[in-house]
């Protein structure tokens, strides 16, 4: 029923994927009882209609019937023509029970101990609870089995690596999921040379830069888009659309944003690729069961979601993502990473393929962005959040995100023209900055300032940054359809906002410390008072 099931089936018929067969457990039951006031699906039809070869089994409980379908879907699939196929059996839930069988009782909870004791009755099961008899657990050993499956493999790939050497350590080195020799040496020069570059720009054309950067360098990329490649920038020079009847490395999803994210799990658990994939960031919304399980299962998973912000413009309120970013950054395991300039993004790609325990997702911008950092950054940038400019005596802290860094870098030059000096901390990806040590992260961030946050997103995330008494600018209704410039300015998100609530921040503590002073004398002039009585 649910969606993923049309996505990613529907493209599976379309690509032929011959080797894939599921088994439909037809019992007509869900958790609410019987599925026909929800559910009139013909389902073999609709999967025909995939594209699909689909098998009937009458009687799902009889192996020998299961085993033959199985048998006839493993022959189809390497005849020419292959499909995937659906073996549909019909099956009774709970079947046995005396009394609920057939029923959502006994869908989602306990039979019970009576219930129990009369199904094991009816079937004639003798055996102790939670004992297999000998003879069943020798039928479902597949060890030896597998052992001899696992020796014939293995001749079979000697046989080929005397054939094909750098095939075979190739094929090796992608399973492993270790990049190529000389990748970590061949990067900061990389790195170093995308810094070189002048030029105003999106961060996700800058993000098409580095995937023209890296992609020679990581022959098991395997991007795509979700019907947004054009806008995504996820194809990169020299790449290969792959198609039913073509190998490549970029595939056209379609409209299919779970499908896709649940495909890039499912090449990342098989191994040998790094899998990306490109949609809005609004989208996000579609993928987000998949990407939590790419974060729970630690895959390496690489999103790319563009247009970030209300920067995008006319597209308007349902297209500019507000909470989008606030609510990945809170997934566990997930790096979100909101790059300022083509810098920051490029090292946000190298983190991103460099990481083996977890997903990331890229956030970026379709408006021009101005180049903010210098190759000297390249480490700083690594811990996720560092010191983009300082200025002797600081005041106050200044932390921006992506689109938003550069008007950080704006409102600390006005406030220098007023004699108020502040530090601007570029925070690309505030989950890789969490992990750092508590001395960097004061060292960066001291406690001891006041600070101000600026994100064209929810405000209330930053407030783990800023704290209760500092100023977050951000954004916490839906948007608009305007020009971007128009847009920043209608909801306040412009530098002059932040000098101002710098500004204040600076006096209130000014104020806090000067009546902190007043009070020590106060309790001075006391005790020196008690204590001239008491000598007397």
């Amino acid at each position: 029923m649910e969606g993923i099931s049309h996505e990613a089936c529907s493209l599976a018929g379309t690509l032929r994927l011959s080797k894939l067969v599921a088994l439909y457990d037809d019992n007509g039951i869900s958790i609410d009882g019987h599925v026909e006031g929800w559910f009139t699906d013909d389902t073999p039809r609709r999967f025909e209609a995939y594209g699909w070869h689909v098998i009937p089994v009458v009687d799902g409980h009889d192996p020998a019937a299961v085993d033959a379908a199985i048998r006839a879907a493993k022959a189809q699939a390497i005849a020419p023509g292959g499909k995937p196929t659906l073996i549909c059996c019909q099956t009774v839930i709970g079947q046995g029970s005396p009394n609920k069988a057939g029923t959502h009782d006994v869908h989602g909870a306990a039979l019970g101990t009576s219930e129990v004791t009369a199904t094991r009755e009816a079937l004639g099961w003798t055996a102790a609870p939670f004992e297999i008899p000998a003879e069943i657990g020798a039928a479902w050993n597949a060890v030896e089995r597998g052992q001899i499956a696992e020796r014939a493999w293995r001749l079979r790939f000697e046989a080929y690596r005397t054939l094909y050497p750098l095939e075979a350590t190739e094929f090796e080195r992608r399973m492993a999921g270790e990049l190529l020799p000389g990748f970590f040496e061949k990067l900061p020069l990389l790195l170093a040379n995308i810094a070189a570059k002048p030029d105003a720009l999106a961060t996700r054309k800058a993000s098409q830069n580095a995937l023209d950067a890296l992609a020679p360098l990581l022959p098991e990329f395997f991007g795509g888009s979700a019907d947004l490649t054009g806008s995504n920038l996820t194809n990169f020079k020299g790449c290969i659309k792959a198609g039913r009847d073509q190998w490549g490395n970029h595939m056209s999803y379609g409209v299919r944003e779970f499908g896709m994210a649940a495909m890039m799990n499912g090449m990342a658990l098989h191994g040998g690729y790094i899998p990306y994939g490109g949609t809005f960031l609004t989208f996000s919304d579609y993928s987000r069961n998949a990407i939590r399980m790419a974060a729970l299962m630690k895959l390496r998973v690489i999103h790319v979601f563009t247009h970030d912000s209300i920067g995008l413009g006319e597209d308007g309120p349902t297209h500019q993502s507000v909470e989008h970013v606030p609510s990945l950054r809170i997934i566990p395991g997930l790096d979100v990473w909101r790059p300022a300039d083509g810098l920051e993004t490029a090292v946000a790609w190298a983190c991103a393929v460099e990481r083996e325990d977890g997903p990331s997702a890229l956030c970026l911008s379709r408006q021009n962005l101005p180049r903010l950092t210098d190759v000297g950054m390249l480490d700083a940038i690594r811990c996720g959040g560092y010191v983009l400019s300082d200025m002797k005596g600081t005041q106050a802290v200044i932390v921006a995100t992506g689109s938003e860094t550069s008007l950080a870098i704006e409102a600390q030059a006005a406030l220098a023209a007023e004699g108020i000096a502040t530090r601007v901390v570029s925070m690309p990806c505030t989950n890789l900055f969490d992990r750092q040590s508590e001395a960097y992260q004061e060292m960066v961030l001291p406690l001891a300032l006041p600070a101000v946050a600026i994100e064209a997103a929810h405000p209330d995330f930053w407030r783990k940054y800023v704290g209760r008494t500092g100023v977050v600018v951000g954004i916490a209704s839906f948007g608009e359809s305007a020009p971007a410039k128009d847009l920043y300015a209608h909801f306040g998100i412009t530098a002059q906002r932040v000098v101002e609530a710098v500004r204040t921040l600076v006096h209130r503590a000014a104020h806090r410390r000067e009546t902190s002073m007043s009070i020590d004398e106060r309790s001075s002039a006391l005790l020196s008072d008690q204590i001239v009585l008491s000598t007397n």
